[in-house]
């Protein structure tokens, strides 16, 4: 399946590539999200970057993400303290999307975007 839609965004910070990310302190900029409550909107692409540097994020329907634990295809998920991709089920958490594969800690999987808080 085809990765699609992109947008740049300034990093106010370091971020890795295929992690997950939020809105920085000023308009047009993201940070590292830090956990399942933060306004996450998306995901960097592969490539690491430092503060300064333009970050493409996955805002289409299917993009990829790190995880940072197991998950099972179909999961909801959400970020972690290192804005990768763990499985969750608790209300209040903000949800990226929905795992299209299963996997676990470090591997890069597809999901299906649907931003949401459960």
């Amino acid at each position: 399946m085809a990765i699609t839609e992109f947008r740049s965004y300034r990093a106010e910070s370091g971020v890795e590539g295929y992690r997950i990310v939020k809105p920085g302190t000023t308009d047009l900029s993201v940070v590292k999200a830090t956990g399942p409550t933060d306004k996450i909107i998306g995901t960097a692409d592969s490539l690491d970057k430092v503060a300064g540097e333009m970050v493409d994020c996955g805002v289409g329907d299917v993009h990829e993400v790190r995880l940072g634990g197991t998950v099972t295809r179909g999961d909801a998920l959400t970020s972690d303290a290192n804005a990768k991709a763990v499985a969750t089920t608790t209300v209040g958490h903000r949800v990226i999307g929905f795992a299209e594969v299963s996997g676990v800690a470090d591997d890069v999987i597809t999901y299906l975007r649907s931003p949401h808080v459960l």
